[in-house]
């Protein structure tokens, strides 16, 4: 009999299905570890190259509770700077403890089964994951730095207190009020995108500029700055380093002018060209006034109370009496009662007068000089508060008062009347909102009674209010003074949404106008072709 370990050697049996199923299984598990060994090689190069070793492994470790991304396998993100693809040679990568007939097996199997050309399996971290640890940093940061203001605040003496805080808004509400307004600019823009309102051409902007993503990215940076800067400059203070206390407004101002009038081209040179060119144009108006020029002016006028502060703040940092004794002299050079309020409160009324002057010279509409007079009835009441501390008080109550009221009470109703029936189009009040994709904002605000009767009342009451903030004797409470102008910079924006929406429609009905003179042209042009005698 023939023994069968001969008969094995001679006719080898045929294989089980277990066994024909292994050869998938091993296809499959070589494949997941060429995924896994280009993943690491691939994120801890780039983690290392940036951020060093330790923070390597946080970062892949990290990474590794993201979504799946299919990247292929001559992806340009995946090279080394300066080099060939990283997974260019996966046979030479792999030689350690791969079979490099395993390689080409699996070659063959996807060329038999005419698959696509294999990508590699890349685990990135998911946009959401990426989100929330940012909002979860930047919550952290400002617990963070309120429980140091209030630690700070509550070790100073109480008489000392309040004029400290003073002095900090003094230097920081500024760049506060700034940073709000580049916020909602940005949702100025966000919803100008959503709709059918082309901005661009509004403005007159080249492909260049910012978008709402871009002016939201440089908001997120100042609000991180700012408070972080004025966090330092209490708890310092309040830990007796007042020297360095005093660096750190200067040190924020001196670099905000930097970036401002950096001459090469990163921090948006463009955008910037363009705003240096646009206040340019408003303080010396020589040219015809655009869109963008009186639109710009419209909005310093919101802010004069910014730019009066920010005087101050100079005055002080060029005199060196940032966090000194200073601060309780009212009539000082850089004071309360100085001349230089008042002065710095009326330039962007004087600004915009000047503009709709020369708009009356260029057009003879005599719109414009009612619009000159709506900026004229703001001068009365600047100066006329600013009086109380030059006069004596008998004087002031019985002469002056009655004035000032009667100019605050008449310069608040005509810029509300003037606002309503000249600057916004009431015959398509929210259409501004009418996005081209369905959302919740659009569901809320377009086409409806609410939001048309909240603009109407509160641009009253907001106007009523900027009487406040132009009259320097009723600015006693820094905490009321900021609340209003905070408030005046939301009227603002509120206001940018149907000044822009009416441009945008009268820009359109040119258009069309245009259009269908055009096209008039050209049917007389053809029937007069038409005309002749055979």
């Amino acid at each position: 009999p023939i023994s069968p370990h001969f008969s094995l050697k001679q006719n080898p049996p045929s294989k089980s299905a277990g066994e024909i199923q292994r050869t998938p299984r091993r296809s499959a598990y070589i494949n997941a570890l060429i995924q896994a060994k280009l993943y690491i090689q691939t994120h801890y190069y780039i983690y290392s190259l940036f951020f060093g070793r330790f923070s390597a492994f946080i970062l892949l470790f990290t990474s590794m509770f993201g979504g799946i991304t299919t990247v292929p396998i001559n992806s340009p993100h995946l090279r080394k700077s300066g080099s060939r693809p990283v997974v260019s040679d996966l046979a030479d990568e792999l030689g350690n403890g791969i079979e490099e007939g395993s390689l080409h097996s699996i070659e063959a199997n996807d060329t038999k089964s005419g698959s696509a050309p294999m990508s590699t399996v890349v685990i990135m971290p998911s946009p959401i994951f990426l989100w929330r640890f940012k909002v979860l940093l930047f919550f952290s940061w400002g617990f963070i730095c309120c429980k140091i203001l209030w630690n700070s605040v509550m070790i100073m003496s109480a008489d000392l207190r309040d004029l400290f805080l003073y002095e900090a808004f003094l230097y920081y509400n500024p760049l506060l009020l700034v940073t709000m307004m580049v916020w909602l600019w940005g949702v100025n823009l966000w919803v100008f995108s959503q709709g059918n309102v082309i901005y661009s051409k509004i403005f007159d902007l080249d492909q260049n500029h910012l978008t709402y993503r871009e002016i939201w990215k440089c908001a997120t940076w100042m609000t991180i700055i700012v408070p972080t800067s004025m966090t330092a400059y209490i708890y310092l203070y309040s830990h007796g380093e007042v020297s360095l206390a005093a660096s750190q407004p200067v040190l924020l101002y001196c670099a905000v002018a930097m970036i401002l009038i950096f001459p090469f081209d990163i921090f948006y040179l463009s955008s910037r060209y363009y705003l240096f060119r646009t206040l340019w144009r408003i303080i010396l108006p020589l040219q015809a006034i655009s869109f963008s020029d009186f639109f710009l002016a419209d909005i310093l006028t919101s802010m004069a109370k910014v730019f009066s502060d920010l005087e101050r703040s100079v005055c002080r940092m060029i005199h060196r009496q940032v966090a000194t004794i200073a601060w309780f002299e009212a009539d000082s050079v850089c004071g309360s009662h100085s001349v230089a309020i008042p002065l710095v409160l009326v330039l962007p009324y004087f600004f915009r007068l000047f503009q709709c002057i020369r708009q009356y010279k260029d057009t003879r509409e005599k719109t414009a000089l009612l619009n000159a007079l709506k900026y004229w009835t703001a001068v009365p009441v600047i100066f006329l508060s600013a009086l109380k501390y030059h006069v004596f008080p008998e004087r002031w109550t019985n002469f002056y008062r009655p004035f000032w009221l009667l100019s605050a009470v008449l310069n608040s109703l005509y810029s509300f009347y003037w606002d309503v029936t000249r600057d916004w189009d009431l015959s398509g009040f929210t259409r501004i909102f009418k996005f081209t994709k369905p959302h919740i904002c659009s569901y809320l605000l377009h086409g409806r009674t609410w939001v048309y009767l909240w603009v109407i009342g509160s641009n009253l009451i907001l106007r009523c209010t900027w009487t406040y903030k132009l009259s320097a004797h009723l600015r006693h409470n820094y905490l009321t003074v900021f609340t209003i102008t905070a408030l005046e910079i939301f009227r603002r924006f509120q206001w940018v949404f149907f000044r822009v929406e009416n441009e945008w429609n009268k820009m359109n009905s040119k258009s069309n106008i245009q259009l269908s003179f055009n096209i008039t042209n050209e049917e007389e042009k053809l029937l007069v072709s038409g005309d002749h005698n055979v």
